[in-house]
């Protein structure tokens, strides 16, 4: 099921004894009626019932906390880790944008994921493709991630060599293109060891 149009968001009162009330059905729910509301694709929004803050986000993560504690391990510790440390980082604003473009591009190819998945289970040739090519595109929309930080330099534009200054000289585009070699060339390796441990 879609997500419900901005038209048709559902809102959720919050009250000071934690209880919720869902204003579209006149009645108190639970954090399991959100988690299903939310795989239904049905769009809500939880607001406190005294002061109307947005609590939206909050109660989003304690769904998350509910899924993680009953052991539907979801999100792996390194990745905690690695959020926790961006908090406060000069990277902070790119984080969501990119997480939020990651997100939107896995669930609109979940399919195709699902059946790369099932040929990299059975090929380690296909498990590194799959690895090299997620990888490709980690960094392009992360790339892009950026861009919306950057408004200034226009769309697709490239910027002129000052005078003296040699124009083929290593620039960002150049250094990006430089780590998806080395990149490549250390997958290719693993492939490589991967393909002589099957023979042997």
């Amino acid at each position: 099921m879609g997500q419900t149009s901005s038209g048709d968001v559902i809102t959720i009162k919050k009250y000071a004894n934690r209880r919720l009330y869902d204003t579209s059905t006149s009645q108190y729910v639970t954090l399991d009626y959100l988690r299903e509301l939310v795989k239904e694709g049905k769009n809500f929004r939880v607001i406190d019932a005294k002061s109307s803050e947005d609590l939206t986000r909050s109660v989003l993560a304690q769904i998350i906390f509910e899924e993680e504690s009953r052991g539907a391990n979801l999100l792996p510790v390194d990745f905690l880790r690695q959020l926790i440390s961006f908090y406060g980082d000069s990277l902070q604003n790119v984080v969501p944008g990119y997480l939020q473009m990651s997100m939107n591009n896995f669930a609109q190819q979940q399919e195709e994921f699902r059946r790369r998945m099932g040929e990299a289970m059975t090929s380690p040739q296909a498990s590194m493709q799959l690895m090299e090519e997620q990888t490709r595109r980690n960094m392009e929309m992360f790339g892009q991630a950026m861009r919306m930080f950057t408004p200034f330099a226009a769309p697709g534009a490239t910027p002129s060599a000052p005078a003296g200054e040699d124009p083929a000289a290593e620039t960002p585009a150049t250094k990006s293109e430089d780590d998806m070699a080395t990149m490549r060339a250390e997958l290719d390796a693993m492939r490589a060891k991967l393909d002589k441990l099957v023979k042997d």
